[in-house]
């Protein structure tokens, strides 16, 4: 039997990059939510054909005459159909095979006892000892914040980057806001989500696992945020928390500095602040943040919260798209971070926002809705610089990843 597609659209947010295979460019195409571990990679001139999968063609043969009318190139009919069932097998295609597949996935997810780790995990044992050396070796550099926080710490910037490039990073913050952590009822962790759709905060429900047990999420509050968010926004994406590491990398040190002791989790999934740094929207008028601020007081009135950004900065070099870094380049950035980390520093979330703005984003900084947003709701609030580390992206070292660590009081 031949396969069929009707009015064929691509998926919202799909993972789509440049790819080179065999000499000849091409698109890769990827499912953000996993549902399948398929990818698919298509020659760079089928490009045309994906740009017309937007619902309003009928079938292949409508596809494959739009393609010759608009750019002159003969694509088959049958090519075309080919294309079409390798994008629905691969679940990339917004139709009832997916609709299918995502709620079967959701149903999983939240019938599971809790949101599994993403990433490959160490034995219990074997983490301690990795993150215990990473925090001896910030005790043997220890290093004062650039200057000393008036009272008791109420939030952090954490990394998101691996253990392995970030892991001192992470030790220098965690160590720093240590008594915090221990101290704490609640943890609200704001982590920047690389997948889902722009402009939104996404909540779940599920409990998060570490390996060194379960954090329980807050529900009734997680249930607060979502009536101020909107419960199909607030949930919409919620699947993205499944594979997205960035929450997840932050959670592991929470659990560890309280010594495997759980609390109490609000773990949100931050979305691009694209729309807000072009200027053709704001943030507080797409993400209602002056309710949802009030509502997350209102329902943890009473409780030791420490708020954690999960969030690195700067993304440069050829690795990410740019020209390679050079001495200069290197000096050009680590001055751009220390404007942010100043900002940051000042509890400072609209200035911190235009600097980003101004610039246009030109150094890829993934960090900035988790940072926005915890300055916000901390607000008003002052931090100190206790971390800043430029990490390798690529063999050449001419490509790099910019993190730090802020605690705020």
């Amino acid at each position: 039997m031949s396969f069929t597609c009707q009015y064929p659209k691509l998926r919202d947010a799909l993972d789509v990059r440049p790819l080179v295979q065999d000499g000849r460019p091409c698109i890769l195409l990827r499912d953000p939510l996993q549902l399948t571990g398929k990818t698919l990679v298509v020659p760079q001139p089928l490009g045309l054909v994906l740009a017309l999968c937007d619902g309003t063609r009928q079938d292949a043969s409508a596809l494959s005459a739009s393609v010759a009318v608009r750019h002159g190139m003969r694509v088959s009919a049958d090519l075309v159909e080919r294309l079409l069932a390798a994008l629905d097998d691969a679940l990339l295609l917004d139709n009832a095979n997916f609709a299918s597949a995502l709620s079967s996935a959701r149903a999983e997810y939240m019938q599971a006892p809790c949101r599994a780790l993403a990433l490959a995990s160490s034995l219990p044992d074997e983490l301690r000892s990795l993150l215990d050396g990473y925090l001896q070796t910030a005790q043997d550099a220890d290093q004062a914040p650039l200057f000393s926080l008036s009272s008791e710490i109420r939030g952090l910037v954490s990394p998101h980057i691996d253990y392995e490039r970030g892991g001192l990073a992470y030790a220098q913050v965690w160590k720093q806001a240590a008594q915090a952590v221990r101290a704490a009822d609640l943890a609200v962790i704001l982590g920047t989500d690389h997948y889902g759709p722009e402009a939104h905060l996404t909540l779940t429900r599920q409990n998060y696992a570490t390996p060194l047990g379960v954090l329980p999420t807050a529900r009734n509050i997680v249930d607060a945020l979502a009536e101020a968010i909107g419960a199909d926004k607030a949930f919409a994406g919620e699947l993205y928390h499944r594979s997205e590491h960035s929450v997840e990398l932050a959670a592991v040190w929470l659990h560890h500095i309280r010594d495997g002791h759980p609390c109490e989790l609000v773990p949100i999934l931050c979305g691009s602040f694209d729309r807000f740094i072009g200027g053709q929207a704001a943030p507080d008028d797409e993400l209602n943040l002056d309710e949802l601020i009030a509502v997350f007081k209102q329902a943890t009135a009473g409780k030791r919260v420490i708020v954690v950004a999960a969030a690195d900065l700067a993304h440069v070099g050829p690795a990410f798209g740019g020209q390679p870094l050079d001495r200069l380049g290197r000096a050009r950035l680590q001055a751009a971070d220390d404007e942010l980390i100043e900002r940051i520093c000042a509890g400072d979330a609209e200035g911190f926002l235009s600097a980003i703005r101004r610039v246009g984003d030109r150094n890829g900084v993934c960090g900035v809705p988790p940072i926005y947003v915890a300055l916000r709701l901390l607000a008003p609030v002052q931090g100190a610089r206790v971390a800043y580390e430029r990490c390798l992206a690529d063999e050449a070292g001419t490509s790099l990843v910019s993190v730090c660590g802020v605690v705020w009081s």
